[in-house]
């Protein structure tokens, strides 16, 4: 099975959390989750594995936490072309764009040529009951659909 890096940027906790139960549903489904902070690895880091997800807090009005910058703009340097992705971050829907970063990160893979397989999973603050299974839904969905347009 597929051997997906799960690269997250986390200030409190709550996307790191999700990042965990994103990576427990790809390991329940047969694959191989390896989940690091983007402070701990680089984007060039991508080509190792057959595919991605990226995940971040929304800061501020939409934007790109300081932590994930770095990773972010050495995405310019890759081609993702037919790299399989998806997006994930915690956000407040108390600001007027919410989980902004998450758009942010789509939009950077598809400019980078990824083909995005799944919409972007979204969660306020940190994940509660229910939303702990969809995280872990989420990964698994993730893996079954790489399986399926490989």
């Amino acid at each position: 099975m597929a051997k997906v890096l799960v690269a997250y940027a986390s200030l409190t906790g709550n996307t790191e959390e999700i990042a965990e139960l994103i990576a427990e549903g790809i390991r329940q489904a047969g694959g191989e989750a390896v989940l690091k902070s983007v402070t701990d690895c680089n984007a060039d880091e991508i080509n190792n594995y057959e595919a991605v997800l990226l995940g971040a807090y929304t800061w501020g009005d939409g934007e790109l936490p300081d932590e994930f910058l770095d990773f972010y703009e050495e995405m310019d340097e890759l081609d993702l072309a037919g790299f399989k992705a998806a997006a994930f971050g915690s956000g407040d829907t108390g600001y007027s764009i919410y989980c902004g970063a998450v758009d942010l990160i789509v939009e950077k893979l598809k400019e980078r040529g990824a083909e995005i397989v799944q919409e972007s999973l979204k969660i306020e603050y940190g994940p509660n009951a229910a939303e702990k299974d969809s995280c872990r839904n989420f990964g698994r969905q993730f893996l079954e659909t790489c399986a399926a347009v490989s």
